[in-house]
């Protein structure tokens, strides 16, 4: 499936000036909602272009900018889709016909299991994961987590995994400009796979930075 839909996007590689940015949106919005789509055919695509100044502005930092920034919106607008369906359609219907989504049962029961263990956390770490970060915000909406924890925390974890996709398709448009849209593709996420290890090392020092400053904050709040 992702080559294929490798193939199709690098067809639209030619109209990146002018629709850049709204397939950038719209792509994301898809890949953060409950369809299966890898992000990273999409932000290490525009870190390139950016990168070579082919997007709308045409300078290379500033779209470079404007491509985490407009995938960021696109991940915030997915993730809302699962909260609220989860929140207005409820677990039996999830698990009823979630099928007809791409929510399979041990998938919802996975994010469901993760989210009733790390709680509001959840929704920022899962955002770094293959394969969960999408559900994540299911079982958030099914809690009715609080709408504005569940944006802040979906806006960190997302907002970093843009930039860091976005990150290595810019480094990839500075060193070469002679890569293919495959090559581009399967180079940028095997980078990623090879530093997978400093995402996970500072996702476990900004959690036990937050479970530290939380058990802080909840000492303060003990009358004495």
């Amino acid at each position: 499936m992702s080559e294929q839909l490798i193939a199709h996007l690098s067809e639209l590689e030619q109209y990146a000036v002018v629709w850049g940015y709204v397939a950038i949106f719209v792509l994301m919005a898809i890949e953060s909602s409950f369809i299966p789509f890898p992000s990273e055919v999409i932000m290490i695509p525009a870190g390139f272009l950016a990168a070579r100044g082919a997007l709308s502005c045409g300078t290379p930092w500033l779209d470079g900018t404007l491509a985490v920034a407009v995938g960021l919106l696109g991940s915030m607008a997915g993730a809302y889709v699962n909260y609220f369906l989860a929140l207005k359609l409820g677990e039996p219907f999830l698990r009823k016909y979630g099928k007809y989504f791409f929510i399979k049962p041990e998938t919802l029961d996975r994010a469901s299991e993760i989210f009733r263990k790390y709680g509001d956390l959840a929704t920022f770490v899962c955002r770094l994961l293959p394969a969960i970060r999408q559900l994540i915000s299911l079982p958030a909406g099914l809690t009715r987590m609080d709408f504005r924890r569940f944006s802040i925390f979906t806006a960190l974890g997302a907002g970093i995994w843009t930039a860091i996709l976005t990150g290595i398709g810019y480094y990839c448009g500075r060193i070469t400009s002679d890569m293919d849209y495959p090559e581009l593709v399967q180079y940028g996420k095997q980078l990623l796979h090879d530093h997978y290890g400093w995402i996970l090392s500072g996702l476990v020092l900004f959690c036990v930075g937050y479970i530290a400053l939380q058990k802080r904050v909840m000492r303060a709040d003990k009358p004495n």
